[in-house]
């Protein structure tokens, strides 16, 4: 069976920037994660990761390009995961992340599971829709306006240097 996903650029204005993609469906996420950073026309050389989602798009499970958790977890890897295995009828949302330093972020959603076409080579660039930006869209987060905050004020006169007055025992342990 062919997975036909839309892939879209998570971004906060009204230009729309998607691509359809077509793919078999025991392709790997590394297959899918190649076939986005091509048809976006990214080199491919950054980290990325997917992240199953739910219907609210809330991040889940990472499936990651490399394990770097240096043994302390287990990690499941983009090349070891069929996308059959992830993403189904019941299942049909992941996020995307490339370049963990620009954070281009994409809602990747399965929209369709049809037969193989004779013919066809998979992956499959089905329609390309408006252009990305040369520089990542900037996320906004609700709690990035930290003048709400009044926990810390300039007049506390706080002293990181005047060890006397800081308000912990240094000898806890």
């Amino acid at each position: 069976m062919i997975y036909r996903f839309r892939v879209i650029l998570d971004n906060d204005t009204d230009d729309d920037v998607f691509r359809d993609i077509e793919i078999l469906e025991t392709d790997s996420l590394e297959d899918l994660h190649n076939a986005i950073t091509q048809s976006f026309g990214f080199d491919g050389l950054e980290m990325a990761s997917f992240y199953i989602s739910n219907d609210e798009w809330d991040q889940g499970e990472e499936i990651s390009m490399f394990d770097v958790s240096e043994g302390h977890s287990s990690v499941r890897l983009m090349s070891e995961t069929a996308l059959n295995e992830v993403v189904h009828e019941s299942q049909t949302k992941l996020i995307y992340v490339y370049d963990f330093l620009s954070m281009w972020t994409f809602l990747v959603e399965l929209a369709e599971i049809v037969e193989q076409a004779e013919g066809t080579d998979y992956p499959n660039l089905m329609f390309v829709h408006g252009q990305i930006p040369d520089t990542a869209p900037e996320k906004s987060f609700e709690a990035e306006n930290f003048d709400d905050y009044d926990e810390f004020d300039d007049d506390d006169d706080l002293n990181i240097d005047d060890y006397d007055n800081l308000d912990f025992d240094e000898n806890w342990n």
